[in-house]
């Protein structure tokens, strides 16, 4: 408290210093004039220590006054980016020009902002209505594909299946502001959620000839269930991605959903940022196959649910995610 006293008066000296000096020169060409004059020193001394006792209460008064402008101030950095009304009221005319362009500026502020909202929400409105509209086609094809089962089709359907997936993506991420809104958090069945994930890729399962470990888990969650699957379905869907041969484990511990593969494994100095917007590493360069958005949606996602997300993996063994389930933020046990 003593140092933020002494820095307001440093703050106080710096801004007053012209008027303390020039009020100095006053008293000692007064002070040196009398002299000159020969007139005697008691009367001199007392005028002196009069004007400094005068000046003393001026300066405390206009201190304290400084001081409380100081905090409205204060205050006002807090608030200016919703209010400017709380700015103390202007002492001379420079002060009210100051705040008459703080008014200007602030105004066209808010209209710039207005215009940036509403460009936003029509965009978000399109392409809300891009990814609705687009699944029917995609729907049409897949019935189309599944009519004549060949070799050609299937793995056109494969492909398929990764348009639709990057149709999720566009969905969610527009979605991502505003889930707050969407969340219906009840309690459900982990299974059944872990179940809906592997029948939409199960077809993955077998023409990549993945074995999966899954002994189903007597687990309930308290959750929202279209959110959690997407994370789960991203996350089995990365799985098979990077998994050239050998298995998929999905099992729990505790609180925690593990879902672990024998895939290529991620590289120690990326998985510090594999939940980074956009951030592909080493893997998303060579396979040509991350876009950087899929664990950081499941990231952003899980963190509004209140759940948590963790990796650990080592290069050519294998990746193992683990998703705590624990209810952490929001005071539900």
């Amino acid at each position: 408290m003593k140092n933020h006293r002494e820095n307001l008066l440093l703050l106080y000296l710096h801004k007053n210093w012209r008027p303390l000096v020039l009020s100095t020169l006053f008293v000692l060409c007064f002070t040196i004039v009398f002299s000159l004059s020969h007139l005697p020193l008691a009367p001199i001394l007392y005028a002196v220590l009069l004007c400094l006792y005068i000046g003393l209460i001026f300066f405390i008064v206009d201190f304290l006054k400084f001081i409380k402008r100081y905090k409205m101030l204060k205050i006002a950095h807090k608030t200016i980016t919703v209010q400017i009304n709380q700015l103390p009221v202007p002492q001379n005319a420079i002060e009210r020009q100051y705040q008459e362009l703080l008014q200007i500026l602030y105004k066209h502020k808010n209209e710039l902002t207005i215009q940036a909202d509403n460009k936003q929400k029509d965009l978000v409105d399109y392409f809300t209505q891009w990814t609705h509209q687009i699944k029917t086609p995609i729907a049409a094809m897949r019935l189309l594909l599944q009519s004549d089962q060949t070799e050609q089709n299937s793995e056109l359907e494969m492909e398929l299946m990764k348009i639709e997936q990057y149709v999720e993506f566009v969905l969610q991420y527009l979605r991502l502001e505003n889930m707050s809104n969407d969340l219906v958090l009840k309690k459900y069945d982990l299974d059944g959620i872990i179940k809906q994930a592997i029948r939409k890729n199960a077809k993955l399962f077998i023409r990549k000839k993945i074995s999966l470990n899954y002994a189903g888990v007597n687990f309930t969650v308290l959750t929202d269930e279209k959110w959690l699957l997407f994370v789960i379905e991203q996350i089995l869907s990365n799985a098979l991605k990077y998994t050239k041969e050998g298995s998929i484990s999905i099992y729990t511990k505790g609180k925690r959903l593990i879902i672990e593969d024998t895939g290529i494994g991620i590289r120690a100095e990326d998985l510090p940022r594999v939940f980074e917007k956009g951030f592909t590493g080493y893997n998303g360069r060579a396979f040509k196959q991350s876009t950087g958005i899929g664990l950081y949606l499941c990231k952003q996602i899980l963190a509004k649910l209140s759940h948590d997300i963790s990796i650990q993996s080592e290069v050519g063994k294998g990746t193992k995610v683990i998703i705590d389930l624990e209810m952490k933020e929001i005071g539900v046990e």
